[in-house]
């Protein structure tokens, strides 16, 4: 008797945890879980992004932060599916409408990163705001999206982890092999984790009027745990490695250089703040 298959017996099936992908339906029509996941995230974000603002020394007014929900909720959908479409699923190209099956998941962190960057540029340029500073305190308010979209993963059954013998291991709806969750993994690694060091820095020291600091923390830590990830999560099908990295490793390395170097010099750009709340400036 082999030992992977006594770890076979024993594993916990997804399937046995009875979850579902629609979390309730509206005149037949479903509401998944996915999308809640999204949308709470994106109101969770708001809300905290509104607190932080109401602190001495905030880069933007709440009226700035209204106005930014929108642009960011089209920046991660659009920058998302897009970036999902061109760097995992091309395929998807040959039947254009499927691209809008937005229910269905498959979705890009980076591409969405590229879509919230962007909003932020058109919130900054119409504004007239400091752009570093306001990606710090909306680098704050991702994680939150991170850790909801990772559960709802692992409510969906998808994006599992490669083989292993852990007892903690499951088995899901590929095959009868035990595998990692990996979504639990990243969910902790790129939500709670990074998360909770945000929060520490942002509440307990001076990051926030160090230009660049706290999104090159996150830029850092969402690089490496995204790397670490990616070493129990089963490879995207179809995607072969390009030296020698996943292509959630390889789109990851930017982010661990550029967040590595807005930490570095973060204390050059060190300046007197001119708060939107309270009367007085930073120095």
């Amino acid at each position: 008797m082999s030992l992977g298959w006594i770890y076979a017996t024993e594993a916990l099936h997804w399937v046995d945890l009875g979850l579902h992908r629609a979390a309730f339906s509206v005149f037949g029509f479903e509401i998944r879980w996915y999308s809640l996941a999204y949308i709470a995230g994106i109101m969770f974000g708001w809300w905290q992004l509104t607190r932080m603002l109401a602190q001495p020394g905030a880069p933007m007014a709440k009226r700035h932060a209204d106005d930014f929900i929108l642009y960011a909720t089209l920046g991660i959908i659009l920058g998302g599916r897009i970036g999902y479409v061109l760097g995992y699923q091309p395929d998807i190209l040959s039947n254009p409408l499927d691209v809008l099956r937005l229910w269905e998941g498959g979705m890009s962190f980076h591409g969405g990163l590229v879509g919230v960057l962007l909003a932020i540029a058109f919130l900054v340029r119409k504004n007239g705001l400091n752009w570093l500073r306001v990606c710090d305190y909306v680098a704050c308010c991702v994680p939150a999206g991170m850790f909801f979209g990772r559960i709802a993963n692992f409510v969906n059954g998808e994006l599992w982890g490669r083989p292993t013998d852990v007892s903690w291991g499951m088995i899901f709806p590929v095959d009868d092999q035990v595998r990692h969750p990996s979504q639990l993994y990243q969910a902790g690694m790129e939500g709670l984790l990074i998360g909770l060091v945000l929060l520490y820095f942002y509440s307990r020291t001076q990051a926030r009027y160090y230009p660049g600091r706290l999104v090159g923390i996150f830029a850092l830590l969402m690089g490496v745990f995204r790397i670490i990830g990616e070493m129990f999560r089963e490879p995207d099908e179809g995607l072969n490695p390009l030296f020698g990295l996943s292509r959630g490793q390889l789109y990851s390395v930017p982010l661990v250089i550029v967040g590595a170097y807005l930490i570095l010099t973060a204390a050059k750009r060190r300046q007197r703040v001119e708060p939107f709340v309270g009367s007085e400036s930073i120095g």
